[in-house]
């Protein structure tokens, strides 16, 4: 029974107050015997707004937010259509439940259906029946009723009257209770005859006698996990500002490149509004008649398509979302309020992940050799704008036999047929010291012989040995000194022998080694313009493999500078062969290549990206080695920054460049302690 006091009542504040506590309703206040105001306590007003009002998450009280769950960003999601049978909704509902129950199991946390999964999308003027509608609401509530102890985000569609009109509606369910509907905004002239549109603002709807928020933006948030921002509809305008998954429910007739045109498409949404899209289509059990549907389902994020399913297939597709990954593509997003904002509580119980990264993330897989083309291509053209601007017509650079000025020789041999030069004003010249083995010396001498570059040779062991006798360092010393000596007089020689020939030297130091801080300052880091700074090691190594079919003439002698270990040849070899191998020192390039794309490039959390590295690398590495050369690229990427401060100028030719001038800004002083405590304390 409703509590009902006079106006003249309202002085006794402490009365009413207590009253409001105790009865935790709403008190009606009359005045001259008609009703004139309704007052409640806080706790009232709070469950009137959850029960009735979408929140508004800039009045939603912290109180109210649960203890977050921990799933280092991820949550596993489905996309999937039945084998629908058309105005059989009996028949479709047991479909949807056996297909939430089977991916519930699975530990899918969002499970969406396609459009008109309950009825088909096919019933045509069936869906002016009244039997069609009435079974519809029986359908839903029996999937209501099974799907009350899942703890999964669903999304359904179904024909849904109001106020006398029907609509074609995408429907949120969590634990047997529909959270919103959104209705299709947009329908086709033939939708038109069943159903109508729906563009105005936040509405009700009545199901099961109780209010349901209904319109065209909805956002759906975990109060358990706040990175899950859910918006569902059928169409770009459905999805909310502040969304980072979009539930599209789909139905599109398959003809000639249309999956291809929809995938593009999706792939696209997902990049413009940093959100993850999880689109599904109508399977082609729907029609055989004037069209064909192909249950074509996809899972993509802006960073790329997560899966996709064959066409005329009615099994599933799941993945694992990163969330985390896109909050950080969103942080600097312009914000604007949800005003429709429905919250819900899901446990996020993050076990395993099923989701493969790529072990080499800079390589193309798929296409590799037309990868290494295209890069090659870049290189050489940025190369040539840049001898073009300075009005030079000459190059100098280091051939040591190693990859790097393999490739870089490369790209000046490609640079320079572009622009009709002479070979031979491209100038390598071999530097041998103390550690150069003949192996090395002679793939060099080779490589350029046969490439018709000029090649000189300057053997610096007389002018080291007089530079180390100046500063009275012994040549049995093997400190760094004795090293970049040689690294530093290599340089000199190159940078004046470009003033000799009027030429520019060229560097040849890739990425990883630009990350770990692998050069000797004003040695190997110099250059007038370095070809490789965006390129890294994993990325050379596929370059000079694929690109041996390119270059015939030397083929034999890529694939031996290939398979040579890495190293600077800084220390004299031991029985003819290297003893400095470069990965034996600073660890193996694939783990630092691997924590520089998801760690600098992808910002992602240190932990994260160690458990990543453990789960891509699980049987070549064990979780110690992992964590051990983790922590040696953390302290050598800060510790180096210096170095990277005044690099010279290079090309950006793949996603990465760590150009303190335009891609990556980081203070000298900056220090990565606290990353490596954080790394140091998981198991």
């Amino acid at each position: 029974m409703k509590k009902i006091i006079p106006i003249k009542d309202l002085r006794n504040t402490n009365e009413i107050s207590k009253m409001c506590k105790e009865t935790n309703e709403p008190i009606h206040v009359t005045k001259n015997g008609y009703s004139d105001l309704v007052i409640m306590s806080h706790s009232c007003y709070k469950r009137g707004l959850k029960e009735m009002v979408p929140v508004d998450p800039i009045t939603f009280n912290d109180d109210e937010f649960e203890e977050q769950d921990e799933a280092l960003g991820y949550i596993k999601v489905s996309s999937c259509n039945i084998k629908g049978k058309i105005g059989h909704v009996k028949d479709n509902a047991k479909n949807i439940i056996s297909k939430i129950k089977e991916l519930s199991n699975l530990n899918s946390k969002i499970i969406v259906f396609p459009e008109l999964v309950l009825t088909s999308y096919s019933c045509e003027d069936m869906f002016l029946s009244n039997t069609l509608i009435s079974n519809v609401y029986k359908g839903l509530e029996n999937i209501l009723d099974a799907t009350k102890e899942i703890d999964s985000f669903i999304v359904i569609s179904s024909p849904l009257l109001k106020d006398n009109s029907l609509y074609n509606c995408a429907i949120a369910i969590f634990k047997g209770e529909i959270l919103g509907v959104v209705p299709k905004e947009i329908t086709s002239s033939k939708e038109s005859r069943y159903f109508s549109t729906y563009e105005g603002n936040l509405d009700y709807i009545n199901i099961f006698n109780k209010k349901v928020p209904f319109g065209n933006k909805l956002l759906f948030i975990n109060k358990r996990y706040l990175n899950q921002k859910i918006s569902i509809g059928f169409s770009k305008e459905n999805l909310d500002y502040n969304a980072n998954i979009f539930c599209k429910l789909n139905v599109e007739e398959e003809v000639e490149n249309s999956s291809e045109i929809r995938k593009m498409l999706e792939t696209s949404t997902s990049i413009e509004n940093k959100v993850a899209v999880i689109l599904s289509s109508s399977s082609y059990d729907e029609s055989s008649s004037e069209v064909v549907y192909s249950g074509y389902n996809l899972i993509v994020e802006p960073d790329g398509v997560l899966k996709e399913s064959s066409l005329f297939d009615s099994s599933s597709i799941t993945s694992d979302i990163d969330l985390d990954r896109i909050e950080i593509l969103r942080r600097n997003k312009k914000k604007k309020v949800s005003s429709n904002t429905i919250y819900f509580s899901s446990e996020i119980n993050f076990s395993s992940l099923d989701r493969k990264y790529e072990p080499f993330p800079f390589i193309n897989r798929e296409d590799p050799l037309n990868q290494a083309r295209k890069i090659l291509l870049t290189q050489a053209k940025a190369l040539e704008r840049r001898l073009r601007q300075i009005s030079c017509n000459n190059v100098v650079l280091g051939i040591s036999g190693g990859l790097d000025s393999t490739i870089s020789l490369l790209v000046c041999v490609k640079a320079f047929d572009l622009m009709n030069l002479d070979r031979k004003q491209i100038h390598a010249i071999t530097l041998p010291c103390f550690g150069t083995t003949s192996r090395t010396k002679d793939n060099a001498t080779t490589l350029c012989e046969k490439l018709g570059v000029s090649l000189s040779t300057v053997n610096i062991k007389e002018a080291v040995t007089v530079h180390l006798n100046d500063i009275n360092v012994s040549l049995s010393d093997r400190s760094v000194t004795f090293e970049n000596a040689q690294a530093r007089e290599r340089t000199q020689v190159l940078m004046d022998y470009s003033n000799k020939v009027n030429g520019i030297v060229i560097g040849t130091g890739d990425l990883s080694e630009i990350a770990l801080g692998w050069a000797t300052y004003n040695g190997d880091h110099m250059s007038n313009y370095n070809v490789n700074c965006s390129l890294p090691k994993t990325l050379i190594r596929s370059m000079a493999q694929y690109l041996s079919d390119d270059f015939v003439e030397v083929k034999d002698i890529l694939l031996d500078i290939l398979d040579t270990p890495v190293s600077p040849e800084l220390l004299p070899p031991e029985e003819g062969k290297i003893s400095q191998i470069t990965e034996d020192k600073i660890g193996p390039y694939e783990l630092h290549d691997f924590f520089l794309y998801h760690f600098i490039y992808h910002n992602l959390d240190v932990v994260k990206v160690y458990k990543l590295a453990c789960s891509t690398f699980e049987i070549k590495y064990t979780k110690e080695v992992i964590k051990n050369w983790f922590v040696h690229f953390i302290k050598r990427f800060f510790n180096n920054q210096f170095k990277r401060s005044c690099s010279p100028d290079g090309p950006k030719v793949t996603k990465v460049s760590l150009s303190p001038r335009s891609s990556f800004f980081l203070p000298s002083d900056a220090s990565g302690y606290d990353f490596i405590n954080k790394l140091n304390e998981v198991d």
